[in-house]
C-alpha cells in the first residue's frame, strides 16, 4: 500500500494514533528517481519535503565554475528539503539529485500543517526536526570555517557512517570543501597511525 513506509517511520518515532497516520491524502505521493534525476533544480521553487523512503539524494549548489558543494546526504528515513524556498516562497539555491536510485514520498505543507494540528506529537516531532536541520546547519559552517580536513572527515563518518561505500570519493570531498586528493591523503594518514596504534 502507497504510503506504508512512511507510516511506519511515523508510528515507529511519534506517540500517533491512527487516525492521525489516516490523514495522509492522496496528493502525498511516491516518486521514483533514477540515479541522476532531480528532485528539485536551482532556480525553481520548492514545494514538497521529501521522505527518502529508499535510495539516496544529495543536496548542493554549484558555483561560478560549475564545482558542486553539497550541503548534506540524505539516505533512508531522512527528510530533506529546502527549507528558505518552502517556507518563504522563494526560488531555491541548490539542487537535491538521486546519487543512487531512489524513491521519495512528497510531503506537502498542507499535510505537515493538518497533522501539527491533529496531534501535539508529531507537532513536537516536526519541531525537533527543525531544531536538528538549524543546529545540523551551524555545525556544518562552523567546520567548513575552522576544523581541520581530518576533523570534516571524521564527523563524516560519524553523521553517516553506511555512506563511505555508496558514494565516490569526489562526493566525500565535495562535501568537506576539500579536493580528492586531500581526502586522499587524510584517510591515508588514519589508516597509517590506526594501523601504528594496532602494532604498538
Amino acid at each position: 500500500m502507497q504510503n506504508d513506509n512512511f507510516n511506519t517511520y511515523l508510528a515507529s518515532n511519534i506517540d500517533i494514533d491512527e487516525q492521525a497516520i489516516g490523514l495522509l491524502p492522496a496528493s502525498c505521493k511516491t516518486v521514483t528517481l533514477k540515479k541522476g534525476d532531480f528532485a528539485l533544480r536551482e532556480g525553481e521553487t520548492c514545494k514538497h519535503t521529501f521522505f527518502i523512503e529508499s535510495g539516496l539524494l544529495k543536496q548542493y549548489t554549484l558555483d561560478n565554475k560549475g564545482k558542486e558543494h553539497i550541503l548534506l546526504f540524505a539516505p533512508e528515513h531522512w527528510f530533506v528539503a529546502n527549507i528558505e524556498s518552502v517556507h518563504f516562497n522563494r526560488p531555491s539555491n541548490y539542487f537535491i539529485e538521486a546519487v543512487e536510485d531512489t524513491r521519495i514520498l512528497l510531503v506537502d505543507e498542507e499535510l505537515i500543517l493538518r497533522l501539527s494540528q491533529y496531534s501535539r506529537a508529531f507537532l513536537e516531532f516536526n519541531n525537533k526536526l527543525l531544531h536538528s536541520h538549524i543546529l545540523s546547519l551551524q555545525t556544518r559552517v562552523t567546520q567548513l570555517l575552522a576544523a581541520s580536513a581530518e576533523e570534516r572527515y571524521l564527523d563524516f563518518i560519524k553523521s553517516y557512517p553506511q555512506l563511505a561505500m555508496r558514494v565516490p570519493q569526489w562526493m566525500i570531498a565535495a562535501y568537506l570543501g576539500i579536493t580528492p586528493e586531500s581526502l586522499s591523503r587524510v584517510r591515508g594518514e588514519l589508516t597509517e597511525r590506526n594501523n601504528r596504534s594496532r602494532e604498538a
